[in-house]
């Protein structure tokens, strides 16, 4: 398997782990029909985060933001194993992107301005990287 592979097996564990990190203190912070509800915005009295804690809802947000970002990612390791172009730059980038979106957790949690903003594009500019170097 390629470093950029292993870095997306990574990257999805790593998405697995928050989704614990921010539903167990969802859990305990809100009644268990709100949790196990279809979610209706009407049913549930409005959006979920608005009735966490604030570190609680960073979590969700967090958690949110890495699935959205991980598909750009899993684009970018996909080409590069895809097409047979793994080179110590595109490796190094994944590994900078999976250790970007660990800092960035804390970093979101504590509420740390601007760097979670700057890890946040630490790991965007990585993937960036690896798609532009697949084209050249």
């Amino acid at each position: 398997m390629t470093a950029e592979l292993t870095a997306l097996t990574l990257a999805a564990l790593l998405q697995t782990a928050q989704f614990y990190l921010m539903a167990i203190p969802t859990n305990i912070e809100l009644p268990q029909g709100k949790t196990l509800s279809p979610r209706d915005r009407a049913r549930l009295g409005g959006d979920i985060q608005d009735q966490v804690s604030p570190k609680t809802a960073r979590l969700i947000r967090a958690w949110e933001n890495h699935f959205e970002s991980l598909a750009l990612f899993a684009i970018a390791c996909t080409v590069i194993a895809i097409s047979d172009q793994s080179t110590p730059l595109t490796a190094a980038c994944a590994y900078i992107y999976v250790a970007a979106r660990v800092a960035y957790i804390p970093a979101y949690y504590f509420g740390l301005v601007p760097w979670r903003s700057l890890i946040w594009y630490t790991g965007f500019t990585a993937t960036t990287v690896m798609l532009i170097s697949a084209l050249l």
